[in-house]
C-alpha cells in the first residue's frame, strides 16, 4: 500500500465490504436459483398432468391456444390441474369438452361504440 495508516485502513475496509457484498450476492444467487428449481418441478408436474387428463386431440388444442394467448392458455392450464388435482374429473378432457371450458374461461370482451356527431 501506499504507507498512509489512513489509506492502508480505508482499503482494507473497502475490500471487506466488496467480500461481504460478493457473499450477499451469493447467498441471492442460491435462493434466486431454488426458486427456479421449484418453478421447473411445478411446471414438470402440470406437464404430467395434463398428459394424463388430456387427449391428443385437446392437448393440441391447448398448444394452438398458448400460441396466440399465452397468458389465456397459461390460465386454463391452471384452470384443468387444480380440477384434476382435486379430483373433480372424470376421465380424460376431450376436444369438445376442452372447446367448453376455453368458451367458459374466455374473458370478456371489450365492446366499444364509437358515435360520431
Amino acid at each position: 500500500m501506499s504507507g498512509n495508516p489512513d489509506e492502508d485502513r480505508l482499503e482494507e475496509l473497502r475490500q471487506e465490504r466488496l467480500e461481504e457484498l460478493q457473499d450477499k450476492a451469493g447467498g441471492e444467487d442460491a435462493q434466486r436459483q431454488a426458486a427456479k428449481e421449484q418453478q421447473e418441478r411445478a411446471k414438470a408436474q402440470q406437464d404430467a398432468l395434463l398428459k394424463q387428463h388430456l387427449t391428443d386431440d385437446a392437448r393440441q388444442r391447448l398448444n394452438a391456444v398458448e400460441m396466440s394467448k399465452p397468458e389465456f392458455a397459461e390460465q386454463v392450464k391452471r384452470q384443468v390441474t387444480a380440477l384434476a388435482q382435486s379430483g373433480r374429473l372424470q376421465g380424460k378432457i376431450d376436444e369438445d369438452r376442452m372447446k367448453q371450458i376455453l368458451r367458459e374461461l374466455k374473458p370478456e370482451e371489450k365492446s366499444f361504440d364509437i358515435r360520431r356527431r
